[in-house]
């Protein structure tokens, strides 16, 4: 059974009361009952003097046959309230207050007679012969002429002083029980006290484990529970601020982690997933039960078991790895040990991707440019070369090369300004205004540049533009640029007896421009590709055409840079749809 802090607080009060009483008890009760005896001693001894005296005083012979000594000895008794014996120096009783001397035996051999014979007192205490009860003895000698003529006894029962030991142990005990009665009560109180007290700690302490810091014990005082109460709150109140600091400071590891777009992971010694944040499983398409599980499992990649055991080796260079899939990802991969001592390693997953795209389609747009400049540079260098070796002399032949100088200077200008525009548009350089560009203004301006080119090979160029699709939001002169741009590919392109429609039509809060032809068409395997820069559906004829290869890509920065999607749609030998999608503009 367990006992409570109250319960054993009051038995271990209780205890060390009636220990204290028992050891009061075992000293008091010999020690007052000595004393009392003593007293009872000295005082007997006093009488006996004075019986001894007047034993010496009464000039009757010292004779059991004589009379007045049994007077003389009933008389003292009386006065004296103690048994009286007159005893004679050889032991004969010659006179006793409570038996007749005649009865009793010599004394010579008590020992309070031998002791007053030979000291002049003397005194005993042991069991009376004839009273057969214990007794307690003191003994004089008197003189006559001179001589030791007998000895003065007097005697009392012990049972007074056991009577008066008996009182002082019943008025020990008596107190002794009001006093434990009174203890009980306060010592109960105290008890109580202390044990709500260090209930209140208890409580508070267990609520303190289970992560309520916001709770204080509340007790007063300068005792040691009071402190106790004092440090616990101030112990709470520590707990609470620091672990505050570290919810803070968890908080905003989270909230960097979830921000990062760089992949992290970490492992523990073991190689299992601890941590992992939500760029990286993104990246690599991985759920939340990826934690657990390990590395190589997470990310089935041969060389992070390699950058693994380097990096618990030493330091290790970071690694670029390709991984396959749904979302082909390429990953700069760096790997470092954590301090401490879990051993566990920290991985910061770089997505390099659309890096390497670029790097990748600077190369090609590096060679492209490279080779669309190499034929026009080529072609004027030739010419050149022709007119310095003698072809000046020969008018026509000069017009002639200097003609084939000055398109290709013209190609050359046409390939340059598209490239800058084209570098504007993709370092954000190129800045579009947010307008209303009305329709009616802008289609027939652009038309009406390219209606004399195409009446002269044949096409016919027409607009279809509704009363409801009016107005875009976007920029007139970006506009412009893209109309032109698809206009011109569809003259360009088309044969004779063609029809090239500029339409638009509202849908939603979006209006669509669509430029349409009667032309070839483009082949369904070309359509992905053909808003890429340089690229050509047919190469040889685009360039014999003047085509720089950048005019679709140009319309489509140009079309994103005003919040539109460009597309299109096409089948072989029925022509070509381009749909510009643009913000409607507000009434």
């Amino acid at each position: 059974m367990v006992l409570s802090v109250r319960t054993k607080l009051f038995l271990v009060s209780i205890a060390l009361i009636v220990a204290s009483l028992g050891a009061a008890d075992a000293y008091l009760t010999p020690t007052i009952g000595g004393r009392l005896t003593q007293s009872i001693r000295s005082d007997l001894l006093v009488r006996a003097r004075l019986v001894a005296r007047e034993a010496a005083a009464s000039g009757a012979p010292l004779t059991r046959e004589e009379p007045s000594w049994d007077v003389l000895a009933h008389g003292l008794g009386h006065v004296t309230s103690a048994r009286v014996t007159l005893i004679r120096a050889d032991g004969l009783v010659v006179g006793d207050s409570e038996v007749a001397a005649s009865q009793l035996d010599n004394h010579a051999s008590r020992p309070e007679i031998e002791q007053a014979l030979a000291t002049g007192e003397g005194e005993s205490e042991r069991l009376s012969t004839s009273l057969h009860q214990p007794m307690v003895y003191a003994a004089v000698r008197f003189e006559r002429d001179g001589a030791v003529a007998g000895v003065a006894r007097v005697a009392t029962a012990l049972e007074d002083v056991e009577r008066a030991r008996a009182d002082i142990r019943h008025f020990l005990w008596v107190g002794s029980g009001l006093s434990l009665g009174l203890a009980l009560i306060v010592s109960g109180m105290v008890a109580k006290r202390m044990s709500r007290a260090v209930g209140e700690l208890t409580e508070t302490a267990r609520r303190m484990t289970k992560g309520d810091l916001s709770v204080r014990t509340r007790l007063t005082g300068h005792d040691e529970l009071g402190e106790l109460g004092h440090a616990l709150d101030g112990l709470a109140g520590s707990l609470a601020a620091t672990l505050g600091q570290l919810r803070a400071e968890r908080d905003l590891q989270g909230r960097i982690l979830e921000a990062m777009q760089e992949g992290v992971v970490v492992v523990d010694r073991d190689g299992r997933i601890v941590l992992v944040n939500p760029a990286l499983r993104s990246m690599l398409l991985i759920g939340a039960e990826a934690v657990g599980k390990l590395l190589v499992e997470a990310v089935r990649h041969a060389q992070l078991q390699d950058l693994v055991e380097r990096a618990r080796a030493s330091s290790s260079s970071p690694i670029e790895i390709e991984l396959p899939g749904l979302k082909p990802r390429r990953l700069l991969v760096h790997a470092s040990p954590l301090s401490g001592d879990d051993e566990g390693l920290l991985f910061v997953f770089v997505d390099v991707t659309e890096v390497r795209r670029l790097e990748s389609l600077r190369r090609d747009f590096v060679a492209n440019a490279s080779h669309e400049l190499r034929t026009p540079i080529a072609a004027v260098r030739s010419a050149t070369e022709t007119l310095i070796s003698g072809a000046l002399s020969d008018t026509t032949a000069a017009l002639r090369f200097l003609d084939i100088i000055d398109r290709n200077a013209q190609r050359l200008q046409s390939l340059v300004e598209d490239m800058l525009e084209l570098s504007k548009l993709e370092s954000n350089a190129f800045k579009v205004k947010r307008e209303r560009v009305e329709l009616g203004s802008v289609v027939p301006i652009v038309l009406a540049l390219f209606r004399e080119r195409a009446e002269k090979k044949g096409v016919r160029v027409v607009a279809e533009l509704s009363r409801e699709a009016s107005a875009v939001e976007g920029d007139a002169r970006a506009l412009e640029h893209v109309l032109s741009n698809l206009v011109d590919n569809a003259v360009k392109y088309c044969p004779p007896g063609s029809k090239v429609l500029v339409s638009a039509e509202v849908d939603g809060d979006r209006i669509k421009l669509v430029v349409s032809d009667t032309g070839p068409g483009i082949p369904a395997e070309h359509l992905p590709r053909v808003f890429e820069r340089f690229y050509r559906v047919d190469a040889g004829r685009s360039r014999e055409l003047g085509g720089t290869g950048l005019g679709l890509s140009i319309v489509k920065h140009m079309v994103e840079a005003m919040r539109g999607k460009v597309s299109v749609e096409s089948e072989v030998g029925k022509g070509a749809t381009f749909t510009v999608s643009l913000p409607r503009a507000a009434s």
